[in-house]
Protein backbone atom coordinates (compact mmCIF):
# COMPACT_ATOMS: atom_id res chain seq x y z
CA UNK A 1 0.00 0.00 0.00
CA UNK A 2 1.37 3.73 -0.85
CA UNK A 3 1.85 5.92 1.86
CA UNK A 4 2.33 9.71 0.83
CA UNK A 5 3.38 11.37 3.85
CA UNK A 6 4.93 15.16 2.91
CA UNK A 7 6.06 16.93 6.29
CA UNK A 8 6.69 20.39 4.88
CA UNK A 9 3.31 23.06 5.98
CA UNK A 10 3.42 26.21 4.15
CA UNK A 11 3.76 28.68 6.79
CA UNK A 12 0.82 30.47 5.87
CA UNK A 13 -1.51 27.51 6.64
CA UNK A 14 0.23 27.55 10.07
CA UNK A 15 -0.54 31.60 11.22
CA UNK A 16 -3.81 30.53 9.71
CA UNK A 17 -4.25 28.34 12.42
CA UNK A 18 -2.30 30.70 15.50
CA UNK A 19 -5.15 32.26 16.76
CA UNK A 20 -6.42 28.80 17.64
CA UNK A 21 -3.51 28.08 19.74
CA UNK A 22 -4.47 29.44 23.47
CA UNK A 23 -8.03 27.56 23.03
CA UNK A 24 -6.75 24.65 21.88
CA UNK A 25 -4.09 24.39 25.36
CA UNK A 26 -7.29 25.54 27.36
CA UNK A 27 -8.97 22.52 26.23
CA UNK A 28 -6.35 20.32 26.51
CA UNK A 29 -6.04 20.92 29.69
CA UNK A 30 -10.20 20.42 30.38
CA UNK A 31 -10.10 16.78 30.92
CA UNK A 32 -6.99 16.93 33.45
CA UNK A 33 -9.30 19.63 35.35
CA UNK A 34 -12.60 18.18 35.52
CA UNK A 35 -11.31 14.22 35.90
CA UNK A 36 -11.54 14.64 40.03
CA UNK A 37 -15.58 15.68 39.97
CA UNK A 38 -15.99 13.12 36.46
CA UNK A 39 -19.29 10.38 38.19
CA UNK A 40 -21.05 8.22 36.04
CA UNK A 41 -23.57 8.09 38.90
CA UNK A 42 -23.28 11.53 40.52
CA UNK A 43 -24.96 14.71 39.65
CA UNK A 44 -25.57 15.60 36.62
CA UNK A 45 -22.83 17.92 36.05
CA UNK A 46 -20.83 15.41 37.64
CA UNK A 47 -21.83 13.31 34.60
CA UNK A 48 -21.63 15.84 32.02
CA UNK A 49 -18.31 17.05 33.29
CA UNK A 50 -15.89 14.83 31.09
CA UNK A 51 -18.21 14.15 28.12
CA UNK A 52 -18.12 17.81 27.73
CA UNK A 53 -14.36 18.44 28.01
CA UNK A 54 -13.29 15.68 25.74
CA UNK A 55 -15.97 16.87 23.05
CA UNK A 56 -14.54 20.34 23.25
CA UNK A 57 -11.00 18.96 23.15
CA UNK A 58 -12.07 16.80 20.09
CA UNK A 59 -13.75 20.00 18.30
CA UNK A 60 -10.49 22.58 18.65
CA UNK A 61 -8.63 19.61 18.01
CA UNK A 62 -9.68 19.57 14.38
CA UNK A 63 -10.09 23.26 13.95
CA UNK A 64 -6.38 24.17 15.33
CA UNK A 65 -4.64 21.64 13.50
CA UNK A 66 -3.39 22.21 9.57
CA UNK A 67 -5.57 20.24 7.54
CA UNK A 68 -2.96 16.73 6.36
CA UNK A 69 -2.46 16.10 2.92
CA UNK A 70 -0.91 12.74 2.84
CA UNK A 71 -2.78 9.66 1.84
CA UNK A 72 -3.20 6.16 2.44
CA UNK A 73 -2.87 4.54 -0.71
CA UNK A 74 -7.02 5.99 -1.89
CA UNK A 75 -7.64 7.25 2.18
CA UNK A 76 -6.90 10.72 2.86
CA UNK A 77 -5.28 11.04 6.22
CA UNK A 78 -6.93 14.04 6.96
CA UNK A 79 -10.54 12.18 6.51
CA UNK A 80 -9.33 9.35 8.73
CA UNK A 81 -8.00 11.78 11.10
CA UNK A 82 -11.88 14.01 11.16
CA UNK A 83 -13.42 10.66 11.60
CA UNK A 84 -11.62 8.66 14.34
CA UNK A 85 -12.26 12.64 16.32
CA UNK A 86 -15.75 12.12 15.69
CA UNK A 87 -16.32 9.06 16.90
CA UNK A 88 -14.01 9.85 20.09
CA UNK A 89 -16.75 12.62 20.72
CA UNK A 90 -20.01 10.54 20.15
CA UNK A 91 -18.65 7.45 22.21
CA UNK A 92 -17.82 9.30 25.39
CA UNK A 93 -21.52 10.57 25.61
CA UNK A 94 -22.20 6.54 26.10
CA UNK A 95 -22.36 6.56 29.58
CA UNK A 96 -24.47 9.31 30.44
CA UNK A 97 -27.20 8.41 27.73
CA UNK A 98 -27.37 4.68 28.69
CA UNK A 99 -26.67 5.06 31.99
CA UNK A 100 -23.00 2.73 31.85
CA UNK A 101 -20.51 1.49 30.51
CA UNK A 102 -20.03 -0.44 26.99
CA UNK A 103 -19.32 -4.12 27.17
CA UNK A 104 -15.76 -4.72 27.64
CA UNK A 105 -14.60 -5.11 24.55
CA UNK A 106 -16.35 -2.10 22.88
CA UNK A 107 -15.07 -0.05 26.21
CA UNK A 108 -11.74 -0.90 25.13
CA UNK A 109 -11.73 -0.46 21.67
CA UNK A 110 -13.72 3.47 22.47
CA UNK A 111 -10.48 4.10 24.74
CA UNK A 112 -8.28 3.19 22.46
CA UNK A 113 -9.45 5.18 19.58
CA UNK A 114 -9.57 7.58 21.82
CA UNK A 115 -5.84 7.43 22.05
CA UNK A 116 -5.04 6.89 18.31
CA UNK A 117 -6.54 10.13 18.11
CA UNK A 118 -4.85 12.06 20.62
CA UNK A 119 -1.53 10.42 19.63
CA UNK A 120 -1.91 11.50 15.90
CA UNK A 121 -2.88 15.54 17.27
CA UNK A 122 0.70 15.28 19.07
CA UNK A 123 2.65 14.41 15.80
CA UNK A 124 0.62 16.57 14.14
CA UNK A 125 1.56 19.56 16.43
CA UNK A 126 5.15 18.77 16.11
CA UNK A 127 5.23 18.76 12.43
CA UNK A 128 3.48 22.30 13.13
CA UNK A 129 6.32 23.38 15.57
CA UNK A 130 8.57 22.15 12.94
CA UNK A 131 7.88 24.00 10.17
CA UNK A 132 6.75 26.82 11.81
CA UNK A 133 8.58 30.13 10.86
CA UNK A 134 8.38 32.12 14.21
CA UNK A 135 7.96 31.98 17.90
CA UNK A 136 5.48 33.91 19.93
CA UNK A 137 3.02 32.85 22.45
CA UNK A 138 0.75 31.07 20.64
CA UNK A 139 3.66 28.90 19.58
CA UNK A 140 4.30 28.22 22.81
CA UNK A 141 0.70 27.59 23.74
CA UNK A 142 1.14 24.67 20.99
CA UNK A 143 3.69 23.39 22.52
CA UNK A 144 2.82 23.17 25.79
CA UNK A 145 -0.84 21.42 24.24
CA UNK A 146 1.52 19.04 22.52
CA UNK A 147 3.52 18.01 26.16
CA UNK A 148 -0.45 17.75 27.33
CA UNK A 149 -1.40 15.65 24.41
CA UNK A 150 1.43 12.77 25.61
CA UNK A 151 0.38 12.42 29.14
CA UNK A 152 -3.71 12.47 28.09
CA UNK A 153 -2.18 9.71 25.06
CA UNK A 154 -0.40 7.66 27.82
CA UNK A 155 -2.92 7.90 30.32
CA UNK A 156 -5.36 6.18 27.48
CA UNK A 157 -2.64 3.67 26.42
CA UNK A 158 -2.41 2.89 29.99
CA UNK A 159 -5.92 2.10 30.83
CA UNK A 160 -6.24 0.03 27.82
CA UNK A 161 -2.92 -2.16 29.04
CA UNK A 162 -4.64 -2.59 32.90
CA UNK A 163 -8.18 -3.24 31.25
CA UNK A 164 -6.68 -6.01 29.16
CA UNK A 165 -3.76 -7.58 31.87
CA UNK A 166 -5.13 -6.37 35.56
CA UNK A 167 -2.23 -6.83 36.56
CA UNK A 168 0.16 -4.31 34.57
CA UNK A 169 -0.17 -1.55 37.37
CA UNK A 170 -0.52 -1.70 40.99
CA UNK A 171 -2.86 1.34 41.64
CA UNK A 172 -2.27 1.90 45.05
CA UNK A 173 -5.12 3.49 47.34
CA UNK A 174 -7.79 4.99 45.12
CA UNK A 175 -10.32 7.93 46.30
CA UNK A 176 -14.00 6.81 46.41
CA UNK A 177 -15.04 7.28 42.91
CA UNK A 178 -12.13 7.69 41.39
CA UNK A 179 -12.52 5.94 37.92
CA UNK A 180 -9.39 3.87 36.54
CA UNK A 181 -8.84 6.54 33.64
CA UNK A 182 -8.38 9.35 35.85
CA UNK A 183 -5.62 7.19 38.22
CA UNK A 184 -3.80 6.30 35.54
CA UNK A 185 -3.60 9.37 33.54
CA UNK A 186 -2.00 10.50 36.90
CA UNK A 187 0.44 7.71 36.28
CA UNK A 188 1.12 8.97 33.44
CA UNK A 189 1.93 12.31 33.77
CA UNK A 190 4.07 11.76 37.03
CA UNK A 191 5.86 9.65 34.63
CA UNK A 192 6.14 12.25 32.02
CA UNK A 193 7.76 14.68 34.60
CA UNK A 194 10.11 12.09 36.45
CA UNK A 195 8.57 12.35 39.36
CA UNK A 196 7.75 9.27 39.99
CA UNK A 197 5.62 9.51 43.83
CA UNK A 198 5.35 5.53 44.18
CA UNK A 199 1.77 5.05 44.40
CA UNK A 200 0.96 3.58 41.34
CA UNK A 201 3.68 1.14 39.61
CA UNK A 202 3.85 -1.30 37.08
CA UNK A 203 3.40 -4.57 38.19
CA UNK A 204 4.52 -6.52 34.94
CA UNK A 205 7.25 -6.62 32.32
CA UNK A 206 4.57 -5.07 29.92
CA UNK A 207 3.76 -2.10 32.21
CA UNK A 208 7.09 -1.53 32.91
CA UNK A 209 8.17 -1.31 29.41
CA UNK A 210 5.32 1.30 29.08
CA UNK A 211 6.94 2.94 32.06
CA UNK A 212 9.82 3.29 30.17
CA UNK A 213 9.07 4.13 26.49
CA UNK A 214 6.53 6.84 28.28
CA UNK A 215 9.29 8.02 29.80
CA UNK A 216 11.57 8.29 26.91
CA UNK A 217 8.77 10.18 24.51
CA UNK A 218 8.76 12.98 27.68
CA UNK A 219 12.58 13.74 27.29
CA UNK A 220 12.34 13.51 23.54
CA UNK A 221 9.56 15.68 23.04
CA UNK A 222 11.16 18.11 25.20
CA UNK A 223 14.59 18.27 23.81
CA UNK A 224 13.21 18.49 20.45
CA UNK A 225 10.61 21.16 21.89
CA UNK A 226 13.24 23.23 22.93
CA UNK A 227 16.13 22.73 20.15
CA UNK A 228 13.16 23.55 17.71
CA UNK A 229 11.73 27.15 19.81
CA UNK A 230 15.41 27.56 20.44
CA UNK A 231 16.34 27.46 16.32
CA UNK A 232 13.49 29.34 15.66
CA UNK A 233 14.34 32.12 18.09
CA UNK A 234 17.48 32.70 16.69
CA UNK A 235 16.56 32.95 13.47
CA UNK A 236 14.06 35.29 13.71
CA UNK A 237 16.29 37.36 15.81
CA UNK A 238 18.68 37.38 12.81
CA UNK A 239 16.04 38.38 10.32
CA UNK A 240 15.31 41.65 12.58
CA UNK A 241 19.50 42.68 12.94
CA UNK A 242 19.60 42.27 9.10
Amino acid sequence: MKVSAPLRLSAEAIRGKERHFPLFLITALLPIGVFPFAKLDGTVLERLALPLAVTLLVLESLRAMPEWVARIGPFKVNGIYRWLGIISAMVVWWPLLVGHRPLFLAHVLVVAIRALFYSLTAVRIIQVLANCDRVGVRTLCLGAAGYVHLGLTAGLLATVLQMVDPDSFNLGATVLHEELMARLSYFAFVTLGSLGYGDVVPASPIGESFAVLVSISSTLYLSLLIGLLLSRFISSQQREEV
